[in-house]
């Protein structure tokens, strides 16, 4: 199924000329440089390709003739392109004797295809290697910007490089087309049809903390994997044709430029729509709403980013809100069919963490009622209103790193946010054990025990509100407001100190209440005897305490959170400014 809204997407995105879409036979790659030769193949000088983006110098992305697989140490030339080593005999890696050998491998290639084809320019293409060596190579001005990089041809006079010439395109797909019915044929099965199968699939690249060279997400590499005497990817038999197309889409949507992916946790996750919307400007903006638009200084007002997180945030407001009728869709079709595929390395393969397919409108819906379920008090203005998964995610690890997030959360929080089920019950857990391990009950630690409790334990729950419920007379609740009460005292009697009794007692107050708060009660009314006002707290500890019977010997996980939730409510109650009447 993946697979199969993979190969529709190619299909939809290679007919879209604004896409750049390589089609069979042909691979996008990073180029640097050309190098312009004339008819009778003399060099001429050397083209800088590279683009500037911002503060830096790149590679230019261009469509050229599919890379050849390599693998270990092999020795396998591309067609009219490749690194310095194999075009110029460019040695940028102090083994000159391998890089003589990777030149001869490009030049006998060009010689026989030369020899076959009777094109001109990729007979001057010959001609170049046969007279080019490694002494003229250290004698180019740009030898040391050449280094590894990879390099084209371009002819004199030509308005294209050479392998966007019609007449070599033409020869490069005979070379393709020449070995079509070579090899394996089977049902594919992802289109039905009797067509070559795909023994090795192309790599997949840009999942983050893959391999470099790629990974695969069909491959088979031990006999325990095989049956019925098929081996590699013969056992899920995939065309030709099919594995080009998903894996040339799958790498087309994991390019940061093209905004159709993002990173949350250790998930790459990419998403696309069935047929061109607007709507898939929109979704990667929904996943991480972190920061709020800013203003540009321009006469010609907000940029379009701006907009975008505009549209978004007005949307969700008003689907969290329950006033679907006044969610601004505009043009944008509901009923569009979504995919979401949530990858993370595996050694050489690739995991698959999650998959989703939806339509837009049921997506907007099922992020909203997340966000919503997400919602409470803000500490300060500047944090999120809508926190992203990633921000979430980061609540779980210890010291707030990335490496450190428990693995296979990411999946199933994306999974449970893109599908309205259950929150992990690990997410809940981690973030009760962080709260532990740091004393530390900020906004999004808060707004995430807030959503557990709703979705997973209604019963638990009770009346969450955003802020401050005075009349909420749960004990759970209570005893977490009263903690705070009792905080807040000893930091009017005391000042800042190094260890308050958050840091000393919070974990043991919200699970074993009967053995801590009768000591905090207690030590308390020395504070208040110090504070400045000192009776003003008196009053307010003594209307919480008025509401409990007895203090619980234990409080379940999910009253622990509930405890949580009122000390973060008081806590902030106990900071806001008082508004004059």
């Amino acid at each position: 199924m993946i697979l199969s809204a993979l190969n529709d997407y190619y299909i939809r995105m290679v007919g879209d000329p604004d896409a750049s879409m390589p089609k069979p036979g042909f691979s996008e790659e990073k180029i640097s440089f050309a190098i312009m030769i004339d008819e009778a193949g003399t060099f001429k000088r050397v083209i800088d390709l590279r683009e500037v983006s911002g503060k830096k110098v790149g590679p230019k992305r261009m469509i050229v003739p599919a890379a050849e697989k390599r693998s270990g140490t092999s020795v396998v030339p591309n067609f009219l392109w490749d690194n310095s080593g194999y075009v110029l005999c460019l040695d940028g890696k102090g083994k000159p004797e391998r890089t003589q050998t990777t030149f001869e491998s490009f030049r006998k290639k060009h010689q026989e295809v030369a020899a076959a084809s009777k094109s001109p320019r990729i007979r001057a293409v010959a001609s170049f290697l046969d007279a080019w060596s490694s002494e003229k190579a250290e004698q180019l001005d740009l030898k040391e910007e050449l280094l590894d990089q990879n390099i084209v041809f371009w002819m004199e006079g030509d308005d294209v490089p050479l392998h966007e010439n019609p007449e070599v395109i033409s020869v490069w797909k005979g070379r393709q087309g020449s070995g079509e019915a070579d090899g394996y044929s089977a049902p594919c099965l992802v289109t039905g049809e009797v067509q070559p199968i795909a023994r090795l699939h192309p790599p997949i690249k840009g999942v983050v903390g893959g391999q470099p060279a790629g990974c695969a997400i069909v491959s088979f590499n031990l006999d325990a994997f095989l049956s019925y005497g098929k081996e590699q990817s013969f056992n899920a038999p995939v065309s030709k044709h099919v594995a080009f197309a998903y894996t040339t889409a799958l790498n087309y949507l994991l390019r940061r430029e093209n905004k159709r992916s993002l990173l949350i946790g250790d998930s790459s996750t990419v998403f696309w729509a069935e047929k061109k919307t607007p709507a898939e400007d929109l979704l990667s903006v929904m996943f991480d709403l972190s920061n709020e638009p800013e203003e540009e200084n321009s006469e010609e007002g907000p940029g379009e980013d701006v907009q975008t997180a505009r549209k978004v945030r007005s949307l969700l407001r008003a689907l969290c809100d329950g006033r679907p009728s006044e969610a601004p869709m505009g043009d944008l079709d509901p009923d569009v069919r979504f995919f979401v595929l949530g990858l993370a390395p595996n050694q050489s393969r690739i995991s698959v963490r999650f998959w989703c397919r939806s339509t837009f409108g049921e997506l907007a819906q099922k992020i909203s009622t997340h966000y919503a379920a997400l919602r409470i008090e803000r500490q300060y203005q500047n944090q999120p209103e809508f926190p992203a998964l990633w921000q979430i995610l980061l609540e779980t690890a210890a010291q707030q790193k990335r490496e450190n997030i428990p693995p296979m959360l990411s999946g199933a929080l994306s999974r449970s946010v893109l599908t309205g089920s259950r929150y992990p019950e690990s997410l809940y857990a981690a973030v009760i054990g962080r709260i532990r391990a740091d004393k530390q009950v900020n906004y999004i630690r808060a707004a995430i025990i807030k959503a557990c409790l709703i979705r997973n334990h209604p019963d638990k729950a009770g009346e969450m509100t955003m802020a401050l419920n005075s009349d909420r007379k749960d004990v759970p609740y209570l005893l977490g407001r009263l903690f705070s009460l009792l905080e807040k005292v000893q930091s009017d009697a005391l000042g800042k100190i190094g260890t308050s009794i958050r840091h000393r007692y919070f974990s043991s107050a919200s699970a074993t209440p009967s053995i801590v708060f009768p000591q905090l009660l207690r030590l308390a009314q020395h504070h208040i005897a110090k504070a400045e006002y000192g009776g003003n707290m008196d009053r307010k500890i003594q209307a919480v305490v008025e509401d409990i019977d007895d203090f619980p010997a234990r409080l379940s996980l999910q009253d622990q959170g509930v405890f949580t939730i009122g000390y973060y409510h008081q806590a902030n109650a106990n900071y806001r400014k008082t508004e004059k009447e």
